[in-house]
């Protein structure tokens, strides 16, 4: 029989527990709610462009194919987790309330029909590993799944690039059966898309579960029943699209343009984003660097000396007048403020261009030409050399 001193501690324990269960939760909710924002770089008024702007800015900073640095791959994932819940204006408001606490309970119960899962995760900080009885069973919810991500070049000009332009393409992606959901049948081992859990005895009176890879799992409790005959030929079809695709003044080569939404569809998985990456066509003449532009120019070693003025076409076709009064000399790099690409980024206005100077000295002079050179330079006589 326990002694009241055991007693007494263990309900100085419960009151200690549930002390620092409140605590941390008023803290979580605090706190928490500025977290997705500030991930974003935004205000929490932010307008939904303003989201998806930031998005596409911390995401391709961050993105891990382009990114190499140590815990990009996490910063890239929490980005798009962030970008998820709040563009979803159930998920934002609940956010903008309870912090993220209370959307991974809300998810729970979205996921398991109720639950405590809240508190079995608050404890195991704690070292409670097991949490409350009949808890949500120790861990976060796992996100939404969605399907690959699909990318695809996009070749164009220089020109296009300098003047913008519209681009209508016409893509082939897989949408799902008109009738999927007829196809589906309950299962409860099926955990979410692809992953099947079943109970394995492993010696007398003690289990373990075993995860497997199980395509025909669509969703948490639902199996996709094979031979259906309301989609005879699977779970998605092959569907023809027709996108428009805004090619923004300046853009730059790896630089994405995002349909988000727009990849393949699958049973119980958000489609992925359909990404047309730029890759930039070589130049005749310019080349470009950043917002500046590039050019060689040879000159004649008398323009060289005796200055030149040159007439350049730009790539929108609009003509422009470079004068040099002075002696240039080889490999001189003269800079033609404004001449560049236009700028993105809001800053406006345009790079400037950048002209190299390649001097072309004649390969053989006559004596008239020598003489007639020394004449005018001043230089010394044949007979003094």
């Amino acid at each position: 029989m326990p002694s009241l001193r055991q007693s007494s501690t263990r309900t100085m324990l419960t009151q200690f527990l549930l002390t620092l269960l409140l605590l941390h939760t008023q803290i979580h909710r605090i706190t928490a709610a500025e977290d997705f924002y500030k991930l974003l770089g935004i205000s929490r008024k932010a307008t939904q462009k303003e989201i998806k702007k930031a998005y596409r800015s911390k995401s391709l900073e961050f993105h891990p194919d382009k990114n190499k640095n140590e815990g990009a791959a996490e910063k890239f994932a929490e980005i798009a987790y962030a970008y998820e819940v709040l563009t979803d204006e159930e998920k934002k408001n609940i956010y903008d309330r309870h912090g993220e606490e209370g959307l991974k309970q809300h998810e729970q119960r979205q996921g398991q029909g109720g639950g405590h899962g809240g508190f079995d995760d608050i404890f195991s900080h704690f070292g409670f590993g097991g949490g409350f009885p009949g808890g949500g069973g120790g861990g976060r919810q796992q996100r939404e799944q969605s399907t690959p991500n699909i990318n695809i070049p996009l070749r164009v000009s220089l020109k296009q690039l300098y003047l913008g332009d519209t681009i209508e393409v016409e893509y082939v992606r897989q949408t799902l059966c008109v009738n999927w959901q007829e196809c589906m049948k309950a299962n409860q081992e099926c955990q979410g898309p692809g992953v099947k859990v079943r109970m394995q005895q492993i010696a007398p009176g003690f289990v373990q579960q075993v995860q497997q890879r199980d395509e025909r799992c669509v969703a948490r409790g639902k199996m996709w029943s094979s031979n259906c005959r309301v989609c005879p030929d699977g779970q998605t079809q092959s569907e023809k699209i027709d996108l428009t695709i805004d090619l923004q003044k300046g853009m730059y080569p790896g630089e994405p343009i995002t349909f988000d939404g727009v990849a393949d569809e699958k049973p119980g998985m958000n489609p992925g984003d359909l990404n047309f990456v730029i890759t930039q066509e070589k130049h005749e003449y310019y080349h470009r660097d950043g917002d500046h532009l590039y050019v060689t120019m040879e000159i004649p070693l008398v323009d060289a000396l005796t200055g030149f003025k040159h007439e350049f076409e730009h790539l929108d076709g609009h003509k422009f007048i470079v004068n040099v009064d002075g002696v240039t000399e080889c490999d001189h790099v003269m800079r033609v403020s404004g001449k560049g690409m236009p700028r993105r980024g809001g800053r406006g206005g345009f790079g400037d261009l950048f002209i190299t100077f390649d001097v072309d000295f004649p390969e053989t002079l006559t004596v008239e030409q020598k003489k007639g050179i020394r004449t005018i330079l001043g230089g010394r006589g044949s007979d003094e050399l």
